[in-house]
């Protein structure tokens, strides 16, 4: 088993659980809000697992195509099936993902998503030109850095990044946290229907886990910004 984390491997043996966190066998960052061991890899029952050992955070895990994602919570544990598999988490206002690349692959799957002008649809979402918007939005820095960590922006910031209001923004955003989920997507809402404090941040990772959205789309945001740009200007 082998770990892919910015542009270094690291080779887990069988035997001893492998750590990954703030102060473990694979360092992620000095980040305060991230465990000191968040996550283990670990050969048990003839299987690999990911185990998910901290207290708060949960990490999103899909395989190479992103047509299979699962959200491990804070407990809970998961066979690694497929030959690539792709983890990514969130801590702070800081994205992280790594790769783990094992021998045997247990499970092939096939890409589901489709894009077309009309929007991006991985059955059954489906997101209108401007939710994509927002999504792309929040997703920019974690698309441009193809491994390892990045900034998820305030909604502030992302609100300025296509020239909207922050009304505009939270209102799709709520809108968008909504649709996935009423279709199961966990960690988007918090309890008695308050929405959660860290949606921005998993709505990024179920976004680029699932190929909710792409790099290719980004100059989408360019556009965007123009496109306001030059409503205000003509109002003004």
């Amino acid at each position: 088993m082998r770990i892919e984390f910015c542009g270094e491997w690291y080779t887990v043996e069988e035997g001893v659980p492998f750590g990954i966190g703030r102060e473990a066998d694979l360092v992620i960052d000095e980040n305060p809000y991230l465990h000191r061991v968040f996550l283990t890899l670990r050969a048990e029952y003839g299987l690999w697992w990911l185990d998910n050992v901290g207290q708060l955070l949960s990490a999103t895990v899909s395989d190479a195509t992103g047509s299979v994602q699962a959200w491990l919570a804070p407990g809970a544990r998961l066979p690694i099936v497929f030959q690539t598999m792709h983890v990514m988490f969130s801590a702070g206002s800081t994205a992280y993902d790594f790769t783990v690349h094992a021998e045997d692959d247990f499970y092939n799957t096939s890409l589901t998503a489709e894009i077309s002008t009309a929007g991006t649809t991985i059955m059954p979402v489906t997101l209108t030109p401007s939710q994509r918007l927002l999504v792309l939005a929040l997703s920019e820095q974690v698309l441009v850095q193809p491994a390892g960590r990045a900034t998820v922006p305030s909604s502030a910031e992302a609100a300025e990044r296509i020239g909207w209001s922050m009304t505009t923004f939270n209102r799709k955003l709520d809108n968008v946290c909504e649709k996935l989920d009423k279709i199961g997507v966990e960690g988007l809402r918090g309890g008695r229907g308050k929405l959660a404090t860290n949606r921005r941040a998993r709505l990024v990772e179920y976004a680029v886990a699932t190929r909710l959205v792409s790099a290719d789309e980004l100059p989408l945001l360019d556009r965007a910004r123009e496109e306001s740009d030059g409503a205000r200007a003509a109002e003004a």
